[in-house]
C-alpha cells in the first residue's frame, strides 16, 4: 500500500555542498540542542545566535522549542511568534544563498518583511538573519583573519569570497550589538588552497569560529566540528591545547565514524559536538558513539600528553599503568636508528668486517665505523616494524574489518642493521627474547594501546607510551595479557572487535 500522506522535512533532504560546508540534519540538530538546559526554552529574555547559518535549521528547531516553552507566558500565538523571532533568535548567514534559504526556513519567506513572513514586526528584508558580503584583509599573500590564499580568494565581485563575517572582524559583538546567552552552529570546516589541498590536507577553518564564539563569552556554546583537532597539526596545535585545558567544556560527544553522524558524508577523523558552559569548572562528560552504541565517562580532557578519545581505552590504559612500571617508549629508538636515510644502499659487495645494511631497495654493506647511533645494538637481535601505519585503509576501516596498525615485525640478527625505512623497537641478547617480543607486539592489546596515540600515518617512539614492557623470557598470547591486566569482558570484547589478528606466517601485502 502506497503511503500518500508522507510529508518529508525538506531540510533533512538537502544534499551537502561539499565536505567543507555540511548541512546539519534536523534530528542531529535536536540531539545537539538537547545538551542545553531545558529551562532556556521557557526564558523569554534568552537570546540565541547561529553565527554560521546555512539552512536555518538550528534557528528553526530552537523556535519550535521556544514556541512550546513560552506558551503559558505568551498565550497569544502570533504575539509569541513575533517575540521569538524579533527578540530572541539571530543568525549570520555564510553566503547570500544560505541567507535566503535560512529566512525561508525560519520566517517561511525569503524576505523577513515579505507578504508570507510569519513574523509581523520586521521592517527590512533581512530581519534577524543577516548577510554582509565581506572581503579578506590581505597581508603577505594571506588573509590576516582566516589565512586564505590571496592568489585563490582575491576574486571579482561576482564570485563568492568565503570571507565569513563572524570571523572577519575584531569585534563580533558589534554585528548585532548585544550579548548572547547561547551560540550554536555548524561552521564551515576548511578552505581549499587552490591546489591539492583537499580533505585532510586543506586548511582547517572551524576552530576560528569556535575561538570567536568563546571570545563573545556566552553562557552556553555548542557546535559540531571535525574531530581532527584531537590530534592537532595543520595549524590546530594551539587550538587543541586551549580546548583540552579549558574546564568549561561540560560535554563532548564523539563520532569516530562521521557517517554515524552525517549519513553519506566521510570526514577523516570523524566529528564531534560539545557543550561549553561558562559556569562549569569540572571534568567533561565524554560520550563515544559507534553506530547505536554509546560509551560514557566523566574525565579530564588533558589527563595525558595526548588526547585519548576512547573511553574504554582510558579504562584499559589505567589498568595497564597500575600494573606496569616501564613502557616501550623508553626502549624504542628515535627515527633513523643507525643514521642511514631510506635511499642509502651501501656497497654492493661484502667486504671484511662489513655490516649488512637492509633497505627497501635490498641489501648492501657498510663499515662498522660508519655507525653513529645505537652502536651497542649492532651485535644483538633487533625487532623492527615499518615507520608508517600500513596503507590498507586504516583511516576508514570499519570495526568489522579490524585495525592492523603496524606492519609485520621482523627480526634482524647480529651484524645486520637497516635504514630509516624501519623502526628499531628493541634489541635483545638472545633470539628467544626477540621472538617472544615479536609475538607480543602483534597481539591485539599492544596494538590497541599504540593506536590510541596515533595522530598521523607516521609512528614514533612516543606512540608506545602506553605499551608495557614485559618479561621477554615468556611467550604471551592475547588471553594471557587480558588476564594479566584484569581486563573485563566488555574491555576484552571491545579490543577483539576492533583489532585485526596478525599472522606471522603470512604477509598479506598490508606492509606495502
Amino acid at each position: 500500500m502506497i503511503q500518500t500522506n508522507y510529508n518529508p522535512d525538506v531540510l533533512s533532504c538537502l544534499a551537502n555542498l561539499s565536505n567543507d560546508e555540511v548541512f546539519t540534519p534536523p534530528s542531529l540538530v535536536n540531539d545537539i540542542l538537547d545538551l542545553l538546559p531545558a529551562k532556556l526554552w521557557s526564558n523569554p529574555n534568552a537570546k540565541f545566535l547561529d553565527p554560521v547559518s546555512k539552512s536555518g535549521v538550528f534557528l528553526r528547531e530552537m523556535a519550535k522549542r521556544l514556541m512550546l516553552g513560552l506558551e503559558t507566558q505568551i498565550p497569544d500565538k502570533q504575539e509569541r511568534i513575533n517575540h521569538i523571532f524579533s527578540q530572541q533568535l539571530y543568525g549570520i548567514a555564510i553566503t547570500d544563498l544560505t541567507a535566503l534559504l535560512s529566512r525561508r526556513s525560519v520566517y517561511c519567506s525569503k524576505t523577513a518583511n515579505g507578504k508570507y513572513s510569519i513574523c509581523e514586526t520586521f521592517d527590512d528584508e533581512q530581519g534577524n538573519i543577516r548577510y554582509k558580503r565581506m572581503k579578506h584583509t590581505w597581508q603577505s599573500g594571506k588573509c590576516t583573519y582566516c589565512g586564505a590564499s590571496q592568489e585563490v580568494y582575491d576574486r571579482e565581485d561576482a564570485l563568492e569570497t568565503y570571507a565569513y563575517q563572524f570571523i572577519h572582524t575584531d569585534k563580533p559583538e558589534k554585528i548585532f550589538n548585544m550579548k548572547f546567552d547561547v551560540i550554536v552552529g555548524n561552521p564551515p570546516y576548511q578552505l581549499s588552497d587552490g591546489g591539492s589541498g583537499t580533505g585532510i590536507s586543506a586548511k582547517p577553518l572551524y576552530h576560528e569560529f569556535v575561538k570567536q564564539a568563546i571570545k563573545l563569552n556566552p553562557r552556553y556554546l555548542t557546535m559540531i566540528i571535525p574531530a581532527r583537532w584531537f590530534a592537532g597539526g595543520k595549524g590546530l596545535d594551539e587550538f587543541r591545547e586551549e580546548m583540552l585545558k579549558d574546564k568549561r567544556f561540560k560535554t563532548l560527544v564523539d563520532f569516530s565514524n562521521s557517517k554515524d553522524c552525517f549519513p553519506g558524508v566521510n570526514i577523516a577523523g570523524g566529528v564531534c559536538y560539545f557543550l561549553w558552559d561558562k559556569e562549569h569548572k569540572g571534568d567533561c562528560l565524554v560520550i563515544n558513539q559507534f553506530g547505536e552504541n554509546k560509551y560514557s565517562m566523566t574525565r579530564k580532557l588533558n589527563e595525558y600528553s595526548i588526547f585519548v578519545r576512547n573511553n574504554i581505552a582510558i579504562q584499559i590504559i589505567e589498568k595497564i599503568r597500575n600494573k606496569s612500571k616501564q613502557f616501550m617508549s623508553e626502549f624504542v629508538s628515535t627515527r633513523n636508528a643507525y643514521g642511514f636515510v631510506s635511499s642509502e644502499r651501501g656497497s654492493e659487495n661484502e667486504f671484511p668486517n662489513s655490516l649488512k645494511l637492509i633497505s627497501s631497495g635490498g641489501i648492501g654493506y657498510v663499515s662498522r665505523n660508519e655507525i653513529i647511533k645505537n652502536a651497542d645494538t649492532i651485535d644483538k637481535f633487533k625487532v623492527t616494524i615499518g615507520k608508517v601505519v600500513p596503507s590498507n585503509g586504516e583511516v576508514d576501516v570499519t570495526p568489522e574489518m579490524g585495525y592492523r596498525v603496524i606492519t609485520t615485525p621482523k627480526i634482524y640478527g647480529p651484524r645486520e642493521i637497516f635504514t630509516e625505512s624501519y623502526m628499531l623497537l628493541s634489541s635483545f641478547d638472545t633470539i628467544i627474547e626477540a621472538e617472544n617480543f615479536m609475538k607480543f607486539i602483534i597481539l591485539k592489546l599492544p596494538r590497541f594501546l599504540l593506536k590510541q596515540t596515533l595522530t598521523s600515518m607516521n609512528i614514533a617512539k612516543d606512540n608506545f607510551m602506553f605499551v608495557p614492557k614485559m618479561d621477554w623470557s615468556i611467550a604471551y598470547n592475547d588471553e594471557q595479557l587480558y588476564e594479566y591486566f584484569y581486563l573485563s569482558k566488555e574491555e576484552k570484547d571491545y579490543v577483539d572487535k576492533i583489532m585485526r589478528p596478525i599472522d606471522l606466517s603470512q604477509n598479506s601485502g598490508d606492509d606495502e
